[in-house]
């Protein structure tokens, strides 16, 4: 590491061979937008190409990279550790909640969507930071499509600050057109290749009266016969479904066979065990859509898609927002694919049929376009963000749903008629709840009856009432 420098190599990646064209999009524009498919090093790679750059023009500060996910935010970081020969905590680190593993010396910061958020409070104009990458960014949660407003604006004020989209998906274009709108500069999108291996797909539709959890065992008979050795990866909406297919898998008694849960909830000692070297045992892991992106589990051969996840949706008829099991739009199901075919020739199963997928919708819908007005227009205002209308989204809510999320806060006495937070609007901001439950909870004090209504507050607001 002479002169403070770290040495940076690259492994035989499909963006490492567009390595010169996207440092040099970075040196000379502000924005870049990089679109690859599942498996083309995005994650890993492009971070180290802006530590490159920022070590020829020896900029001062760090490299920020975001992740949807806390999972993904420690995994990418410690994989990146590994590649450029340096402790975890000191050049290379990441921040998630309850967990900073970074130090005075971290020039490559791994953090989540969320994290960074935050840090806007304090830093507003993210003065610790040259570069910003926003991975993972077609997954356009409320978190992701802030912190894009927030840089189209911090742009204009901080000419030295580099901004990088990383995305999987070729709607990208929204990004570029994004940036561009209202500047001089052009934005480049880059196109990178995506896996190296490939990837044959299968589609296994539900036999009569076939519940979930048995045509899961039922692809993973047909994977058995096949190949007893591969790794499998399932893909299962929720936590519950986890539990169910994880008991009938183990009742099955597949011999040196482990079968592992993967979802958010989970503590991240048992996250971290889907990293661990199996050996010879074949493992099984069952994951909601928290494995579709950013996180490469090492030796996935199978990959079985059950084509469906927990969506939260917001009903304006009915004024609640509902956590549903829908069906994954085409990119989802290309991103579940991409889970395989990463060390040696993948093999997806779709538990679904083929005319199915053509008619499922190219792109899966934004949060903000799925969620309750009355929750957004609270958080923006407990992180001093401009109003919505006036705010720069790339997907704008309709008007009406705004009127109707000012009217909500109003109702439960949140906000003036002014649209300022009220006592009650600043104490609800810091409570992780539909902003009507939590308005709930807080009158619960006076009527001294809270302990009954944390329990029907946490009944509405669980994903299965039944957990």
């Amino acid at each position: 590491m002479a002169d403070g420098h770290i040495k940076i190599t690259y492994p035989d990646l499909p963006v490492a061979s567009r390595r010169d064209d996207i440092i040099a999009a970075m040196r000379d524009h502000q924005v870049v937008v990089v679109v690859g498919e599942t498996g083309s090093g995005k994650t890993t790679q492009l971070p180290k190409m802006a530590l490159q750059l920022a070590q020829e023009l020896e900029l001062k500060g760090k490299v920020a990279c975001t992740q949807p996910r806390r999972i993904a935010a420690s995994s990418v970081s410690k994989r990146v550790a590994e590649e450029l020969k340096v402790p975890l905590g000191k050049e290379v680190g990441y921040k998630v909640r309850f967990t900073d593993e970074t130090s005075q010396d971290t020039r490559l910061k791994f953090m989540t969507d969320g994290i960074l958020l935050a840090e806007t409070q304090g830093d507003p104009d993210l003065n610790e930071y040259h570069t910003v990458i926003i991975d993972e960014a077609h997954e356009r949660s409320l978190n992701i499509d802030f912190l894009l407003g927030l840089l189209r604006n911090l742009l204009d004020r901080r000419k030295d600050l580099r901004v990088i989209i990383s995305s999987a998906t070729l709607d990208a274009g929204g990004f570029q057109n994004f940036y561009s709108t209202g500047r001089d500069e052009d934005v480049p999108l880059l196109e990178v290749e995506g896996r190296t291996f490939p990837v044959e797909t299968h589609y296994l539709p539900e036999q009569r009266n076939e519940d979930l959890v048995g045509h899961v065992a039922r692809a993973v008979e047909w994977i058995s016969s096949v190949d007893r050795q591969g790794d499998i990866l399932v893909f299962l909406p929720g936590e519950r479904e986890i539990r169910e297919c994880a008991d009938t898998l183990e009742g099955r008694g597949y011999p040196g066979t482990d079968v592992l849960p993967l979802f958010a909830r989970l503590g991240m000692a048992d996250q971290q065990r889907i990293f661990q070297p199996s050996g010879n045992v074949r493992r099984i892991v069952l994951a909601t859509n928290v494995a579709e992106t950013s996180l490469t589990i090492p030796g996935i051969i199978y990959v079985v898609d059950s084509g469906v996840a927990r969506v939260s949706r917001y009903s304006p008829g009915r004024q609640v927002q509902r956590l549903q099991i829908e069906p994954v739009s085409q990119a989802s199901a290309r991103q579940r694919k991409g889970r395989c075919g990463r060390v040696t020739d993948g093999i997806c199963v779709r538990l679904y049929d083929e005319e199915d997928f053509n008619d499922r919708p190219e792109f899966t819908d934004p949060e903000i376009r799925r969620s309750s007005l009355a929750g957004v227009i609270l958080r923006m205002k407990s992180l001093a963000l401009p109003d919505i209308e006036d705010f720069p989204l790339v997907d704008p809510p309709s008007p009406r749903l705004i009127s109707e999320g000012y009217r909500t806060l109003r109702e439960i006495g949140a906000m003036t008629k002014e649209n300022a937070l009220t006592e009650i609007g600043w104490q609800l901001s810091r409570l992780p709840v539909d902003p009507r439950l939590g308005r709930m909870l807080l009158y619960s004090r006076q009527e001294r009856c809270t302990a009954e209504l944390v329990v029907l507050v946490a009944a509405l607001s669980l994903m299965d009432p039944r957990e």
